[in-house]
């Protein structure tokens, strides 16, 4: 049959998996890093993955197709979801709770830690969080921003009470996090002890800057 159904201009495709990520029906998915239309029959002809693209690879074309099966699509998704349960990853988080301004200083989760200090947004944007920089570490997060909070007081005084290994701090990009780096570093600096710090930059896309 003759209906409308979508285009993807590999040339233009820049390998951000938007649009894959944006339809619903599971039609498009990615093969060697460009967006691909996988099944015709999973196309609904609506567009919800062109608003998606921002390299404007996509568009309409009218031309001979397989109908649209929407029960295909729905068994799809069904398979789709008991497959995403049965491979469940747990979490790694081990200590709670782990916003700072409820923690406690005195709390023996920090006893010999490897700590991560990580902005608010930082596993939002970063997808594999858990097991990148959660697996293994003692966790508090924080926004002075929103918190209006300065953390250097009750992170140095975790520091200097406990056997903290090292530090690793989570930030974005944005301009706000430089509070938390600022809190983290003057801590580390008034604690009396030499405790290694890594600092990670991760920008809202969840890629990691440089």
């Amino acid at each position: 049959m003759i209906r409308r159904i979508i285009v993807i201009d590999r040339e233009k495709c820049n390998g951000c998996g938007q649009c894959a990520r944006a339809c619903h029906e599971g039609a498009i998915g990615m093969v060697d890093g460009k967006a691909a239309l996988l099944r015709e029959d999973y196309c609904d002809g609506l567009g919800d993955c062109l608003p998606a693209c921002p390299a404007d690879a996509i568009s309409f074309e009218e031309r001979e197709a397989a109908p649209y099966d929407a029960e295909a699509v729905r068994a799809s998704k069904v398979r789709a979801t008991a497959a995403a349960q049965d491979a469940a990853v747990p979490g790694e988080l081990r200590n709670f709770p782990v916003q700072l301004k409820l923690a406690s200083p005195a709390a023996p989760c920090f006893d010999g830690a490897d700590l991560l200090v990580a902005a608010d947004c930082a596993a939002y944007a970063y997808a594999n969080f858990h097991a990148d920089f959660i697996r293994g570490r003692a966790v508090l997060i924080g926004c002075p921003k929103l918190d209006g909070v300065n953390y250097a007081g009750k992170l140095e005084q975790i520091f200097r009470e406990h056997d903290v290994r090292s530090v690793t701090l989570a930030r974005m990009t944005v301009p706000c996090c430089g509070g938390l780096a600022f809190a983290v570093q003057t801590a580390l600096a008034q604690c009396g002890k030499d405790i290694p710090l890594r600092v990670v930059t991760i920008r809202p896309d969840g890629t990691i800057a440089p």
